[in-house]
């Protein structure tokens, strides 16, 4: 029955042309919709997934990264006494409001970003090359994307601007630094305080710690809980429990990223509806020749197989298809710097969905053949 109904579709595709369009723009839809929700919402973790630290210590209780309180100078002395920590450094985040001298703009939110300017310092050094980094040792630099170019009111030549009403100055632009809710800015430990009017013997925003090797992070985690105790108000993650933690509070927890995993939900229902009345309006429109195979002693159950296998066939067809159309359309997402991110896992589960909702399609479909009656030779 398999060997029918491929060659079915190869003699006939004409007819299941738009079945298989049908699917491949339910699965371009899934997989576009997933890189935009990973991409959107993964760059509420950009702060974690672009270090290489191993150990985040911050206040207890922290939902996302941009929530983060001021905690103790102790800690940092209580990170540097473990045995399998290498090296701390501390993490200083403040929110600030952009304002620049160009005609039109505004006062802009933004994410300031107050890291170390050690040539081996762990804050954003996945995106950040040392001469870059560098560039912050000169008070009052700063580096933004160069993406937000535009929207801060500034670029490399009138580079002047103001955060908190202290002068700062665009040194660099550097991509991959766009994140959620506000425009990320980064500066050194000495510019983003002296913004803030902080000073370091209090504490920091957060310390971060290099461990010997990264899978010693949960045991460290744990230790470094159990001696902390209950005096000083800190709390210790790993980095993918911290970035995991910043990313499912925008996505599960924020009015936002409800409406986008409703809109996901939209999408396949839609994608399932528009496959299933495609594949049911070819399947209906062979119900004789169905029936000729009926009365030629083939039984039903053979010919709903037939219908199954056609649907896996279809299924798979528009897959490759929507591959192929949603690798142009990321592509051009990159380039207009869209933030999307696809993981095999999330491919595997579009694949699924894309199988399940070709299934769905058959059964309503083989429910017309189960019912065709040879009789209908004669009329």
């Amino acid at each position: 029955m398999i060997a029918l109904a491929r060659k079915t579709l190869a003699y006939e595709w004409r007819r299941f042309l738009p079945v298989v369009l049908a699917m491949c723009f339910a699965g371009v839809l899934l997989i576009v919709q997933a890189a935009l929700v990973l991409g959107i919402f993964g760059t509420a973790a950009i702060y974690v997934k672009a270090s290489s630290a191993d150990i985040w210590a911050g206040f207890p209780g922290t939902q996302s990264v941009n929530y983060g309180h001021a905690i103790s100078a102790d800690v940092e002395s209580h990170l540097r006494m473990d045995p399998d920590v290498t090296r701390v450094e501390p993490y200083e985040w403040v929110d600030g409001e952009w304002r620049s001298g160009a005609q039109g703009t505004g006062n802009v939110s933004v994410y300031l970003s107050g890291i170390s300017t050690q040539d081996d310092a762990m804050m954003f050094a996945r995106i950040l090359p040392a001469d870059l980094r560098a560039q912050l040792r000169e008070p009052g630099a700063v580096i933004v994307d160069s993406a937000d170019l535009d929207t801060l009111g500034v670029d490399l030549q009138n580079n002047r601007a103001w955060i908190n009403g202290k002068a700062v100055r665009v040194v660099a632009a550097q991509p991959g630094l766009r994140g959620l809710g506000g425009v990320n800015v980064l500066a050194s430990l000495d510019t983003a305080r002296a913004i803030a009017g902080t000073d370091p013997h209090e504490g920091s925003t957060y310390f971060v710690a290099g461990l010997r090797s990264p899978d010693l992070a949960n045991g460290v985690r744990d230790r470094l809980a159990a001696s902390m105790g209950q005096a000083t108000p800190v709390e210790f993650w790993t980095a993918p429990e911290f970035a995991s933690r910043s990313q499912q509070y925008w996505l599960f927890d924020t009015g936002a990223g409800i409406a986008v995993l409703f809109m996901a939900v939209i999408v396949c229902f839609v994608g399932a509806v528009i496959t299933n009345q495609s594949f049911a309006s070819v399947v209906a429109g062979s119900v004789r020749e169905y029936a000729t195979l009926n009365a030629l002693g083939a039984g039903r159950y053979a010919l709903a197989r037939v219908v199954f296998e056609q649907a896996l066939l279809i299924g798979g067809v528009g897959m490759l298809l929507a591959a192929a159309f949603s690798t142009v359309v990321l592509l051009i997402a990159q380039t207009q710097r869209v933030p999307v991110q696809l993981t095999p896992m999330v491919i595997i589960g579009c694949v699924a969905l894309v199988a399940v909702m070709a299934m769905l399609s058959s059964i309503m479909a083989v429910r017309s053949v189960v019912r065709s009656d040879p009789s209908l030779l004669l009329r």
